[in-house]
C-alpha cells in the first residue's frame, strides 16, 4: 500500500489504522488542541468541552496516554486532582494535525458544496 510518499507493508496497515484513528477522532483532536495551549486538570477539560461526556473524555485522555501524546500527573492535595499535559510526541503530532486542520478551513466550502451536489442526486 502506498501512503503519500511511503510504502506500506501491508502486515504494517493494521497498525498504521490504529494509530491513525486515535489521533484522527474529533476528541483527541480537540483535547490536544486544548493541551497544545497549556496543561489542563481533567474538570477544567471537561468544562471547557461542555458537549463531551465524562466517559468519552476519560476514554480519549486513556487512549492519548496510552499512545504516549499526554501525560498524567495526579497533583497532590487533599482533593484528587489530575492533570493532563502533552508529551514531546504529542507536540510532534500537532504540526500533521494543524496542516489538516487548515485544510478543513480553507476547503470546507467546497465540501459543503460536494454534499449538496451528493445529496441532490
Amino acid at each position: 500500500m502506498k501512503l503519500g510518499h511511503r510504502d506500506i507493508p501491508s502486515e504494517a496497515c493494521r497498525t498504521v489504522g490504529d494509530v491513525l484513528g486515535q489521533i484522527g477522532n474529533k476528541w483527541s483532536i480537540l483535547v490536544m488542541v486544548l493541551l497544545s495551549q497549556r496543561p489542563w486538570t481533567f474538570n477544567a477539560l471537561r468544562r471547557e468541552i461542555d458537549v463531551i461526556t465524562q466517559k468519552m473524555l476519560t476514554s480519549t485522555l486513556r487512549g492519548l496516554e496510552r499512545d504516549g501524546y499526554v501525560d498524567r500527573t495526579v497533583l497532590p492535595g487533599s482533593v484528587v486532582q489530575v492533570e493532563y499535559r502533552l508529551t514531546e510526541l504529542g507536540h510532534d503530532v500537532l504540526t500533521p494535525m494543524n496542516a489538516l486542520a487548515d485544510f478543513a478551513v480553507d476547503r470546507r466550502d467546497d465540501v459543503i458544496a460536494a454534499r449538496a451536489a451528493y445529496d441532490a442526486g
